[in-house]
Protein backbone atom coordinates (compact mmCIF):
# COMPACT_ATOMS: atom_id res chain seq x y z
CA UNK A 1 0.00 0.00 0.00
CA UNK A 2 2.87 2.67 0.96
CA UNK A 3 4.49 1.91 -2.23
CA UNK A 4 1.30 2.12 -3.97
CA UNK A 5 0.95 5.70 -2.30
CA UNK A 6 4.59 5.80 -3.04
CA UNK A 7 4.14 5.50 -6.69
CA UNK A 8 1.17 7.61 -6.57
CA UNK A 9 2.97 10.44 -4.96
CA UNK A 10 5.84 10.07 -7.71
CA UNK A 11 3.10 9.80 -10.03
CA UNK A 12 1.21 13.54 -9.07
CA UNK A 13 5.02 15.11 -8.96
CA UNK A 14 5.26 13.95 -12.19
CA UNK A 15 1.98 15.19 -13.03
CA UNK A 16 2.65 18.67 -11.51
CA UNK A 17 6.13 18.78 -13.45
CA UNK A 18 4.52 18.11 -16.74
CA UNK A 19 2.05 20.92 -15.72
CA UNK A 20 4.86 23.31 -14.87
CA UNK A 21 6.87 22.28 -17.84
CA UNK A 22 3.70 22.75 -20.46
CA UNK A 23 2.86 25.94 -18.23
CA UNK A 24 6.07 27.37 -18.77
CA UNK A 25 6.16 26.10 -22.50
CA UNK A 26 2.92 28.03 -23.03
CA UNK A 27 4.28 31.38 -21.66
CA UNK A 28 7.25 30.59 -23.70
CA UNK A 29 5.12 30.37 -27.09
CA UNK A 30 2.89 33.90 -25.52
CA UNK A 31 5.91 35.46 -25.31
CA UNK A 32 7.52 34.56 -28.65
CA UNK A 33 4.43 35.68 -30.04
CA UNK A 34 3.98 39.01 -28.25
CA UNK A 35 7.52 39.73 -28.93
CA UNK A 36 7.09 38.53 -32.95
CA UNK A 37 3.75 41.04 -32.86
CA UNK A 38 5.35 43.54 -30.96
CA UNK A 39 8.28 43.31 -33.63
CA UNK A 40 5.44 43.75 -36.25
CA UNK A 41 4.21 46.78 -34.85
CA UNK A 42 6.85 48.54 -34.12
CA UNK A 43 8.01 47.67 -37.87
CA UNK A 44 4.54 48.75 -39.32
CA UNK A 45 5.06 51.66 -37.12
CA UNK A 46 8.25 53.11 -38.49
CA UNK A 47 7.34 52.30 -42.17
CA UNK A 48 4.17 54.62 -41.38
CA UNK A 49 6.33 57.56 -40.10
CA UNK A 50 8.93 56.57 -42.85
CA UNK A 51 6.04 56.89 -45.13
CA UNK A 52 4.56 60.11 -43.22
CA UNK A 53 8.28 62.17 -43.26
CA UNK A 54 8.54 61.16 -46.89
CA UNK A 55 5.07 62.63 -47.69
CA UNK A 56 6.06 65.68 -45.89
CA UNK A 57 9.23 66.28 -47.62
CA UNK A 58 7.91 65.51 -51.43
CA UNK A 59 5.85 68.75 -51.06
CA UNK A 60 8.22 70.79 -49.62
CA UNK A 61 10.80 69.45 -51.96
CA UNK A 62 7.95 70.35 -54.64
CA UNK A 63 7.25 73.70 -53.44
CA UNK A 64 11.09 74.73 -53.37
CA UNK A 65 11.67 73.15 -56.84
CA UNK A 66 8.07 75.14 -58.29
CA UNK A 67 9.43 78.24 -56.76
CA UNK A 68 12.85 78.31 -58.29
CA UNK A 69 11.30 77.63 -61.34
CA UNK A 70 9.08 81.02 -60.80
CA UNK A 71 11.87 82.44 -60.24
CA UNK A 72 13.80 81.50 -63.13
CA UNK A 73 10.91 82.11 -65.38
CA UNK A 74 10.76 85.69 -64.14
CA UNK A 75 14.58 86.33 -64.24
CA UNK A 76 14.12 85.26 -68.42
CA UNK A 77 10.91 87.00 -68.14
CA UNK A 78 11.72 90.82 -66.78
CA UNK A 79 14.42 91.74 -69.86
CA UNK A 80 11.78 90.70 -72.18
CA UNK A 81 8.97 92.26 -70.81
CA UNK A 82 11.26 95.27 -70.90
CA UNK A 83 11.89 95.21 -74.45
CA UNK A 84 8.61 94.90 -75.00
CA UNK A 85 7.94 98.27 -73.09
CA UNK A 86 10.54 100.13 -74.94
CA UNK A 87 9.79 99.03 -78.76
CA UNK A 88 6.41 99.89 -77.18
CA UNK A 89 7.07 103.16 -75.99
CA UNK A 90 9.40 103.41 -79.44
CA UNK A 91 6.45 102.62 -81.50
CA UNK A 92 3.71 104.44 -79.47
CA UNK A 93 1.36 106.72 -81.32
CA UNK A 94 0.89 110.08 -80.03
CA UNK A 95 -2.65 110.60 -79.88
CA UNK A 96 -4.31 113.29 -77.78
CA UNK A 97 -5.56 110.84 -74.76
CA UNK A 98 -2.49 109.73 -74.16
CA UNK A 99 -0.01 112.57 -75.37
CA UNK A 100 -2.52 115.46 -74.27
CA UNK A 101 -1.65 119.17 -75.10
CA UNK A 102 1.48 119.28 -77.46
CA UNK A 103 3.63 121.99 -77.06
CA UNK A 104 7.30 122.93 -78.28
CA UNK A 105 10.54 122.20 -76.57
CA UNK A 106 14.15 122.58 -78.35
CA UNK A 107 13.62 121.63 -82.00
CA UNK A 108 10.84 118.53 -81.02
CA UNK A 109 7.32 118.68 -80.89
CA UNK A 110 6.98 116.96 -77.27
CA UNK A 111 3.96 115.64 -75.45
CA UNK A 112 2.64 116.49 -71.61
CA UNK A 113 5.49 114.51 -70.34
CA UNK A 114 7.68 116.25 -72.05
CA UNK A 115 8.65 113.23 -74.47
CA UNK A 116 9.44 114.04 -77.74
CA UNK A 117 6.82 112.56 -80.54
CA UNK A 118 6.06 112.85 -84.40
CA UNK A 119 2.85 113.09 -86.04
CA UNK A 120 2.01 111.39 -88.95
CA UNK A 121 -1.00 112.04 -91.15
CA UNK A 122 -2.64 113.66 -94.51
CA UNK A 123 -3.67 117.00 -95.37
CA UNK A 124 -7.64 117.38 -96.96
CA UNK A 125 -7.38 118.74 -100.62
CA UNK A 126 -9.05 122.41 -100.65
CA UNK A 127 -12.16 121.77 -98.15
CA UNK A 128 -14.68 123.82 -100.58
CA UNK A 129 -13.77 121.36 -103.52
CA UNK A 130 -13.70 118.38 -101.48
CA UNK A 131 -16.13 118.10 -98.50
CA UNK A 132 -17.66 114.92 -98.60
CA UNK A 133 -13.82 113.81 -97.28
CA UNK A 134 -14.78 115.85 -93.77
CA UNK A 135 -16.54 112.68 -92.09
CA UNK A 136 -16.30 110.83 -89.02
CA UNK A 137 -16.01 107.88 -90.30
CA UNK A 138 -13.78 108.24 -93.03
CA UNK A 139 -11.04 110.03 -90.05
CA UNK A 140 -11.95 106.79 -87.40
CA UNK A 141 -10.76 104.70 -90.49
CA UNK A 142 -7.37 106.82 -91.14
CA UNK A 143 -6.49 106.36 -86.74
CA UNK A 144 -7.53 102.62 -86.64
CA UNK A 145 -6.57 101.40 -90.01
CA UNK A 146 -3.44 103.71 -91.41
CA UNK A 147 -2.25 104.83 -87.90
CA UNK A 148 -2.84 108.45 -88.40
CA UNK A 149 -2.81 111.07 -85.86
CA UNK A 150 -3.02 114.71 -87.20
CA UNK A 151 -5.31 115.81 -89.98
CA UNK A 152 -4.92 118.78 -91.60
CA UNK A 153 -7.88 120.87 -92.54
CA UNK A 154 -6.93 122.86 -96.16
CA UNK A 155 -9.11 125.87 -96.25
CA UNK A 156 -7.72 127.85 -99.64
CA UNK A 157 -8.03 131.81 -98.48
CA UNK A 158 -8.26 133.01 -102.82
CA UNK A 159 -8.85 130.63 -105.86
CA UNK A 160 -12.52 129.77 -106.65
CA UNK A 161 -14.44 129.35 -103.54
CA UNK A 162 -11.30 130.58 -100.98
CA UNK A 163 -12.51 131.92 -97.92
CA UNK A 164 -11.23 135.82 -99.01
CA UNK A 165 -12.69 135.67 -102.39
CA UNK A 166 -15.99 133.80 -103.11
CA UNK A 167 -16.38 131.64 -100.69
CA UNK A 168 -18.81 130.62 -98.27
CA UNK A 169 -17.13 131.77 -95.55
CA UNK A 170 -20.08 130.33 -92.81
CA UNK A 171 -19.97 127.06 -94.73
CA UNK A 172 -16.45 127.12 -94.38
CA UNK A 173 -15.70 127.16 -90.56
CA UNK A 174 -18.87 125.13 -89.99
CA UNK A 175 -16.75 122.53 -92.21
CA UNK A 176 -13.66 123.51 -90.26
CA UNK A 177 -15.86 122.97 -86.82
CA UNK A 178 -16.81 119.59 -87.85
CA UNK A 179 -13.40 118.41 -88.61
CA UNK A 180 -11.97 120.06 -85.19
CA UNK A 181 -14.93 118.06 -83.21
CA UNK A 182 -14.44 114.60 -85.73
CA UNK A 183 -10.67 114.70 -84.55
CA UNK A 184 -11.39 114.81 -81.41
CA UNK A 185 -13.60 112.45 -81.46
CA UNK A 186 -11.30 109.90 -83.06
CA UNK A 187 -8.22 110.67 -80.72
CA UNK A 188 -6.51 112.65 -83.52
CA UNK A 189 -4.76 116.10 -83.80
CA UNK A 190 -6.43 118.41 -86.17
CA UNK A 191 -4.54 121.71 -88.01
CA UNK A 192 -6.58 124.45 -88.87
CA UNK A 193 -4.96 125.72 -92.11
CA UNK A 194 -5.12 128.98 -93.11
CA UNK A 195 -3.62 127.99 -96.79
CA UNK A 196 -2.85 130.93 -98.56
CA UNK A 197 -1.16 130.04 -102.15
CA UNK A 198 -2.17 132.36 -105.52
CA UNK A 199 -2.15 134.89 -103.38
CA UNK A 200 1.65 134.79 -102.35
CA UNK A 201 1.59 137.29 -99.17
CA UNK A 202 -0.28 136.23 -96.18
CA UNK A 203 -0.11 140.02 -95.71
CA UNK A 204 -2.70 140.52 -98.33
CA UNK A 205 -5.43 139.16 -96.68
CA UNK A 206 -4.35 140.23 -93.14
CA UNK A 207 -7.48 141.42 -92.08
CA UNK A 208 -9.62 138.54 -92.74
CA UNK A 209 -6.98 136.30 -90.83
CA UNK A 210 -7.41 138.56 -88.06
CA UNK A 211 -10.77 138.28 -88.00
CA UNK A 212 -10.75 134.72 -89.03
CA UNK A 213 -8.20 133.05 -86.10
CA UNK A 214 -9.60 135.74 -82.91
CA UNK A 215 -13.02 134.06 -83.84
CA UNK A 216 -11.82 130.21 -84.31
CA UNK A 217 -9.86 130.54 -81.15
CA UNK A 218 -12.21 131.75 -78.96
CA UNK A 219 -14.47 128.62 -80.40
CA UNK A 220 -11.68 125.90 -79.92
CA UNK A 221 -9.65 127.31 -76.58
CA UNK A 222 -9.46 124.46 -74.45
CA UNK A 223 -8.99 121.88 -77.15
CA UNK A 224 -5.98 120.55 -76.47
CA UNK A 225 -5.69 118.37 -80.05
CA UNK A 226 -6.12 121.74 -81.94
CA UNK A 227 -2.93 123.16 -83.79
CA UNK A 228 -3.05 126.75 -86.32
CA UNK A 229 -1.18 127.19 -89.35
CA UNK A 230 -1.14 130.66 -90.20
CA UNK A 231 0.11 130.99 -93.85
CA UNK A 232 0.67 127.77 -95.37
CA UNK A 233 2.73 128.46 -98.75
CA UNK A 234 4.56 131.84 -98.83
CA UNK A 235 5.58 132.55 -102.34
CA UNK A 236 6.02 135.06 -105.51
CA UNK A 237 8.63 136.62 -103.91
CA UNK A 238 7.82 137.27 -100.42
CA UNK A 239 10.02 137.73 -97.87
CA UNK A 240 11.24 136.05 -94.67
CA UNK A 241 10.75 140.11 -93.20
CA UNK A 242 7.18 140.17 -94.44
CA UNK A 243 6.07 136.85 -93.46
CA UNK A 244 7.62 137.72 -89.51
CA UNK A 245 5.79 140.98 -89.61
CA UNK A 246 2.52 138.89 -90.55
CA UNK A 247 3.20 136.49 -87.94
CA UNK A 248 4.51 139.34 -85.24
CA UNK A 249 0.22 140.61 -85.62
CA UNK A 250 -1.63 136.93 -86.27
CA UNK A 251 0.42 135.23 -83.15
CA UNK A 252 -0.46 137.77 -80.45
CA UNK A 253 -4.52 137.27 -81.48
CA UNK A 254 -4.29 133.60 -81.17
CA UNK A 255 -2.68 134.05 -78.10
CA UNK A 256 -5.07 136.32 -76.50
CA UNK A 257 -7.84 133.10 -77.10
CA UNK A 258 -5.17 130.38 -76.75
CA UNK A 259 -1.49 131.00 -74.76
CA UNK A 260 -0.38 127.30 -75.18
CA UNK A 261 -1.41 125.88 -78.73
CA UNK A 262 1.41 124.76 -80.93
CA UNK A 263 1.11 127.97 -84.18
CA UNK A 264 3.02 127.00 -87.77
CA UNK A 265 4.61 129.73 -89.46
CA UNK A 266 5.46 129.21 -93.55
CA UNK A 267 8.34 130.44 -94.84
CA UNK A 268 9.42 131.87 -98.25
CA UNK A 269 9.36 130.24 -101.97
CA UNK A 270 6.44 127.57 -100.79
CA UNK A 271 8.02 127.09 -97.33
CA UNK A 272 11.31 125.69 -98.53
CA UNK A 273 13.42 128.42 -97.53
CA UNK A 274 13.45 127.35 -93.65
CA UNK A 275 17.41 128.53 -93.26
CA UNK A 276 16.33 132.09 -93.31
CA UNK A 277 13.84 131.41 -90.54
CA UNK A 278 16.93 129.88 -89.04
CA UNK A 279 18.76 133.16 -89.27
CA UNK A 280 16.57 134.96 -88.09
CA UNK A 281 13.81 133.18 -85.85
CA UNK A 282 10.47 134.98 -84.60
CA UNK A 283 10.80 136.05 -80.67
CA UNK A 284 8.60 136.10 -77.67
CA UNK A 285 6.77 133.67 -78.55
CA UNK A 286 6.62 130.08 -77.53
CA UNK A 287 5.37 127.02 -78.77
CA UNK A 288 6.11 128.18 -82.53
CA UNK A 289 7.53 125.71 -85.56
CA UNK A 290 8.05 126.70 -89.17
CA UNK A 291 6.49 125.04 -92.02
CA UNK A 292 8.84 122.99 -94.67
CA UNK A 293 6.96 121.33 -97.71
CA UNK A 294 8.59 119.14 -100.06
CA UNK A 295 7.63 116.55 -102.79
CA UNK A 296 10.00 114.22 -103.80
CA UNK A 297 10.41 113.78 -107.09
CA UNK A 298 11.42 117.46 -107.15
CA UNK A 299 13.11 118.35 -103.78
CA UNK A 300 16.14 116.20 -102.72
CA UNK A 301 19.11 116.23 -101.14
CA UNK A 302 19.22 119.70 -101.44
CA UNK A 303 16.40 120.99 -99.87
CA UNK A 304 16.53 117.62 -96.70
CA UNK A 305 20.34 119.63 -96.14
CA UNK A 306 18.79 122.90 -95.71
CA UNK A 307 16.06 121.28 -93.45
CA UNK A 308 18.50 119.33 -91.09
CA UNK A 309 20.84 122.29 -90.91
CA UNK A 310 18.20 124.39 -90.11
CA UNK A 311 17.47 122.22 -87.44
CA UNK A 312 20.59 121.46 -86.28
CA UNK A 313 20.84 125.25 -85.82
CA UNK A 314 17.92 125.44 -83.02
CA UNK A 315 14.70 125.59 -85.86
CA UNK A 316 11.54 123.65 -84.96
CA UNK A 317 10.38 122.07 -88.28
CA UNK A 318 6.97 120.91 -89.08
CA UNK A 319 6.27 119.20 -92.23
CA UNK A 320 2.73 120.08 -93.06
CA UNK A 321 2.68 118.94 -96.15
CA UNK A 322 4.56 116.83 -98.88
CA UNK A 323 4.12 114.35 -101.41
CA UNK A 324 5.99 111.36 -103.32
CA UNK A 325 5.30 113.07 -106.59
CA UNK A 326 6.88 116.02 -108.12
CA UNK A 327 6.02 119.87 -107.32
CA UNK A 328 2.89 119.95 -109.25
CA UNK A 329 1.53 117.71 -107.55
CA UNK A 330 0.42 115.97 -110.54
CA UNK A 331 3.62 114.52 -111.89
CA UNK A 332 5.91 111.44 -111.78
CA UNK A 333 6.08 109.80 -108.64
CA UNK A 334 9.78 108.83 -107.29
CA UNK A 335 9.33 106.36 -104.31
CA UNK A 336 12.92 106.13 -103.32
CA UNK A 337 13.15 110.30 -102.46
CA UNK A 338 9.93 109.78 -100.75
CA UNK A 339 11.52 106.75 -98.71
CA UNK A 340 14.26 109.38 -97.86
CA UNK A 341 12.52 111.56 -97.06
CA UNK A 342 10.76 109.58 -94.64
CA UNK A 343 13.87 108.14 -92.86
CA UNK A 344 15.66 111.94 -92.42
CA UNK A 345 12.23 113.00 -90.87
CA UNK A 346 11.83 109.81 -88.61
CA UNK A 347 15.97 110.26 -87.06
CA UNK A 348 15.21 114.08 -86.42
CA UNK A 349 11.18 113.39 -85.34
CA UNK A 350 9.95 115.48 -87.57
CA UNK A 351 6.23 115.45 -87.56
CA UNK A 352 4.99 115.58 -91.39
CA UNK A 353 1.56 115.58 -93.47
CA UNK A 354 0.95 113.90 -96.66
CA UNK A 355 -0.86 115.68 -99.21
CA UNK A 356 -4.14 114.84 -100.21
CA UNK A 357 -7.40 113.58 -99.27
CA UNK A 358 -9.15 113.44 -102.41
CA UNK A 359 -9.98 111.32 -105.67
CA UNK A 360 -8.81 114.61 -107.50
CA UNK A 361 -7.08 113.28 -110.75
CA UNK A 362 -3.70 113.81 -109.72
CA UNK A 363 -0.62 111.93 -108.49
CA UNK A 364 -0.61 113.46 -105.06
CA UNK A 365 -4.44 112.48 -104.96
CA UNK A 366 -4.50 109.25 -102.38
CA UNK A 367 -7.59 107.77 -103.93
CA UNK A 368 -8.54 106.86 -107.50
CA UNK A 369 -10.24 109.09 -109.28
CA UNK A 370 -13.28 106.39 -110.25
CA UNK A 371 -14.06 106.03 -106.95
CA UNK A 372 -16.35 107.57 -105.30
CA UNK A 373 -16.82 105.96 -101.52
CA UNK A 374 -15.84 108.67 -98.68
CA UNK A 375 -15.02 105.52 -96.56
CA UNK A 376 -14.81 102.02 -95.87
CA UNK A 377 -11.57 102.22 -98.76
CA UNK A 378 -10.01 98.98 -99.62
CA UNK A 379 -6.72 98.76 -101.47
CA UNK A 380 -7.59 98.39 -104.58
CA UNK A 381 -9.73 102.35 -104.37
CA UNK A 382 -5.92 103.43 -103.32
CA UNK A 383 -3.99 105.20 -106.23
CA UNK A 384 0.10 104.47 -106.45
CA UNK A 385 0.49 107.94 -103.82
CA UNK A 386 -2.00 105.67 -101.20
CA UNK A 387 -0.39 102.80 -101.40
CA UNK A 388 2.77 104.20 -100.27
CA UNK A 389 1.09 105.95 -97.49
CA UNK A 390 -0.57 103.49 -96.28
CA UNK A 391 2.42 100.85 -96.36
CA UNK A 392 4.78 103.82 -95.16
CA UNK A 393 1.94 104.60 -91.99
CA UNK A 394 1.06 101.17 -91.17
CA UNK A 395 5.01 99.50 -92.12
CA UNK A 396 3.72 97.37 -94.21
CA UNK A 397 6.37 95.95 -96.91
CA UNK A 398 3.77 94.39 -99.11
CA UNK A 399 0.36 95.45 -100.41
CA UNK A 400 -2.59 93.14 -98.57
CA UNK A 401 -6.25 94.80 -98.14
CA UNK A 402 -7.29 97.57 -95.48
Amino acid sequence: MRRGNTDAAHGSGRCQEGLQKDNWEGHEIVGKRYRRLKLIFLCVISVCCFSACGKSEEPQQAREDQQAEKETDKEKEEPELAQKQEEEQEHRIPAPSVSGRLSVKGTQLVDEQGEAGQLKGISTHGIAWFPQYVNEELFGELHREWDVNVIRLAMYTAESGGYCTDGDKEELKELLRRGVEYAAVQDMYVIVDWHILSDNDPNLHKAEALTFFDEMTKEFAGMDHVIYEICNEPNGGTSWGEIKSYANEVIPVIRANDADAVIIVGTPNWSQYVNEAAADPLVGFENIMYTLHFYAATHTDALRDTMTAAIDAGLPVFVTEYGICDASGSGGIDEAQADAWIQVMDEYKVSCVAWNLSNKEETSAIFRSSVDKVSGFAQEDLSESGSWLYQMLTKQKEEGSL
